[in-house]
């Protein structure tokens, strides 16, 4: 078991020591890489494959080896080693105790080291994200903290650019890698890979969703533990599965009905840890406004009210952090907007062209033979269809970053219409009135947000619409990190820096 000290009772002389009589003495949690299940191991003194002090024994059949040269050791060690063990593990568990009562959420704690000495001077960010607000939605429906942010912070007043496809876990885990779907793997919510032997990635499924052989790149929570800084999420796509080695030093499984207002006190809990403790980049996730959009449409009254919710969620985020003490840069953004569907009715690709060889998910296409490729592609070209264009994997325009990843499909179905696509409908119409993942450069309402302000941001910023991939060297450099390798171009949030 290692508390949040990096204390590891497992290998410490204290833990070694017996304990009402010797045997199995301490439990620790471990996770098994790829999952977010937790598994309780038991630490036999008999195994732990390190030497013995002299004059201390492990296991009741150690009563007999000598502790010191021509001396047989006590039947008991003395009251002055056991008070003294028992000093060292009161004051452990007396201190692992107060970090998980910092606990409010469902935390995960993983064994990762404590922050460096130069992470310790480090600053802090607190990134958010507001599934599914829309660029405009602070301005129309009215958000006086987001727009108080944009005042004394830095903002993107036309909007952040998402990447292609414009939906949830692609562009979430762009934002905190750098990198296009495409070169980072997580290409839709849902998809097919043919290279492992077409099994399917969901978002849905914890065995995929938690599994880090899926994702490519080095996430923010990765580079910063790999750096000696801790992390922690309170929600994000991708931050369940160990990913480049690491997964955040606290992390919370997601659950989208867990109470909004308990995932900000998580959030100032963290920021509350001793220092050596204290994750220095923190991220945390709501999704209402996606859902308000989704099934009432954007320019609902329910879209409205959402964005009036998550806006005082901010503002009270900001007076927060701000009370903390320590220098905290808040940044928010989106992952996509929303659109109002011109159609509801489901457009099925398997009405135009017979796609019964070919494995599907959504309008993913994945033929399994050159041949099959190049039949459905001139099938659907053949359509002359206006709500949608058809290309081979390798002519998809350069643009979209979105031509030569398998898992991609082959042909490529791009949305030209604001309809629901799907290769084949299991039923005649979608559930909701809004949607997105089309094209930002073609429908602008799949813009997103980007709001910064704090301590290193230049109060006042306005930033021309960018790529979403630009977000993670801008928050490398508040935290004071080298990127990793990435999409993004440095210089292009250096306006929004101090």
């Amino acid at each position: 078991m290692e508390c949040l000290l990096g204390i590891d009772l497992k290998k410490s002389a204290a833990a070694r020591a017996p304990y009402a009589g010797g045997g199995h003495f301490v439990t620790r949690m471990s996770a098994s890489p790829g999952t977010s299940r937790w598994s309780a191991q038991e630490s036999s003194q008999a195994t732990n494959g390190s030497a013995t002090p002299k004059g201390i024994y492990t296991s009741r059949s150690d009563r007999t080896t000598r502790s010191g040269p021509g001396r047989q050791a006590s039947l008991f060690p003395s009251k002055k080693i056991m008070n003294l063990h028992t000093s060292i593990l009161a004051l452990v568990v007396l201190l692992c105790g107060v970090a998980r009562a910092q606990d409010i959420a469902p935390v995960r704690h993983e064994p990762n080291g404590l922050n460096s000495a130069k992470a310790k001077r480090a600053h802090y960010v607190v990134m958010v994200s507001l599934d599914g607000f829309r660029w405009d939605y602070a301005a129309k429906w009215g958000a006086p903290h987001l727009l108080k942010m944009a005042e004394e912070g830095a903002s993107a007043p036309e909007g952040m650019l998402p990447s292609y496809p414009s939906i949830t876990f692609p562009n979430h885990y762009t934002l905190v890698t750098g990198l296009y779907p495409e070169h980072h793997g997580i290409v839709d919510n849902e998809f097919l890979d043919p290279e492992r032997g077409y099994q399917k990635y969901s978002y849905k499924d914890k065995k995929t969703d938690a599994d880090g052989s899926w994702y490519g790149g080095v996430p923010l929570w990765s580079l910063a533990e790999r750096r000696g800084m801790r992390a922690a999420s309170m929600f994000w796509p991708g931050s369940e599965a160990e990913i480049a080695g690491k997964r955040p030093s606290y992390w919370v499984p997601f659950d989208d009905k867990f109470d909004d207002e308990k995932r900000l006190e998580q959030v100032v809990a963290w920021l509350k840890l001793p220092e050596a403790e204290r994750p220095h980049l923190i991220t945390l996730y709501y999704s209402n406004t996606d859902h308000a959009g989704h099934d009432f449409g954007p320019e609902s009254d329910e879209v409205r009210d959402a964005v009036h919710h998550v806006d005082g969620l901010m503002g009270e985020l900001e007076e927060k952090l701000k009370a903390t003490g320590l220098p905290v840069d808040m940044i928010v953004v989106s992952d996509h907007g929303m659109a109002q569907l011109e159609d509801r009715r489901w457009f099925a690709l398997d009405k135009l062209v017979d796609l019964k060889d070919a494995a599907t998910e959504g309008a993913n296409l994945y033929p399994k033979t050159e041949a099959e490729k190049e039949r459905i592609y001139r099938a659907l070209r053949a359509t002359n269809d206006s709500r949608f264009e058809t290309y081979r994997l390798k002519d998809v325009p350069g643009r979209l970053e979105f031509n030569h990843n398998a898992r991609e499909g082959d042909p490529v179905v791009i949305p030209r219409k604001l309809v629901p696509i799907t290769a084949h409908a299991r039923q005649e119409t979608i559930k909701g009135v809004g949607a997105h993942g089309y094209d930002p450069a073609q429908f602008p309402q799949m813009k997103a947000i980007f709001y910064a302000e704090g301590p290193d941001v230049k109060a006042g910023a306005r930033l021309s619409p960018f790529e979403n991939v630009n977000v993670y060297d801008f928050v490398c450099e508040l935290l004071g990190l080298k990127p990793a390798k990435n999409d993004g171009k440095k210089k292009m949030l250096a306006r929004a820096l101090r």
